[in-house]
């Protein structure tokens, strides 16, 4: 049998607009709960977007500037080597901590996180399940949907995970490529570009 929760907000999804959401809602006053699918709070903006994004920006401008332009100041040093492994690790250094921070926030202004996908049954009611495939009856009295949004392949180029891959596996690169073509000019697009550009790669944006 279900486990069954009652609370006056249910948000579905814990990125940069569910977790502020439930932390502002129950500073209010009401009793939230913000259910998350992934096993750490931040959404895709912290785990596979903006900030590992932003991680690596800064990290690779080290790289840069240690490469080509110190010599400007007069500080000559031999030609820089790149350890991707130990950048890839402040990365996720980086997302561990942010996420453990929304934890953090959640915990002072007792919002309930509850892990799992949730499917909303009628007015008012949702089943949340969790990966061991056990289930929570969620009673509320408002939901907020906040789910955000995923990279979308194009039909005539689908990820395959290897040579064509979204922005969340380009983040993850084992190694530089030799030449990496971006479809697509929007933010994350640039900046990855800019990332791989800076450590050596050849860039295409189309």
């Amino acid at each position: 049998m279900a486990e069954e929760k009652q609370f006056d907000l249910t948000v579905i999804g814990s990125g940069p607009g569910g977790y502020v959401a439930s932390i502002r809602a129950a500073q209010l006053g009401l009793k939230v709960a913000c259910i998350e699918k992934a096993p750490s709070l931040g959404g895709t903006c912290l785990r596979v977007g903006c900030i590992p994004s932003k991680a690596l920006l800064e990290s690779s401008a080290h790289f840069m500037f240690a490469g080509k332009q110190l010599a400007q100041h007069g500080v000559v040093v031999e030609r820089p080597k790149l350890d991707l492994n130990r950048m890839m690790k402040r990365k996720q250094q980086t997302v561990n901590m942010l996420g453990k921070g929304v934890e953090t926030l959640f915990k002072k202004n007792k919002v309930e996180s509850i892990c799992g996908t949730a499917r909303i049954l009628g007015s008012g009611s949702l089943e949340v399940e969790s990966a061991d495939n056990t289930s929570t009856l969620v009673h509320s009295k408002h939901i907020l949907i906040a789910t955000g949004s995923q990279p979308v392949s194009l039909p005539s180029v689908p990820f395959d995970g290897e040579r064509i891959v979204s922005s969340a596996e380009a983040l993850s690169f084992e190694n530089v490529p030799e030449h990496l073509v971006v479809i697509g000019g929007g933010y994350i697009g640039l900046e990855l570009g800019s990332v791989w550009k800076r450590l050596g790669s050849r860039v295409t944006v189309l």
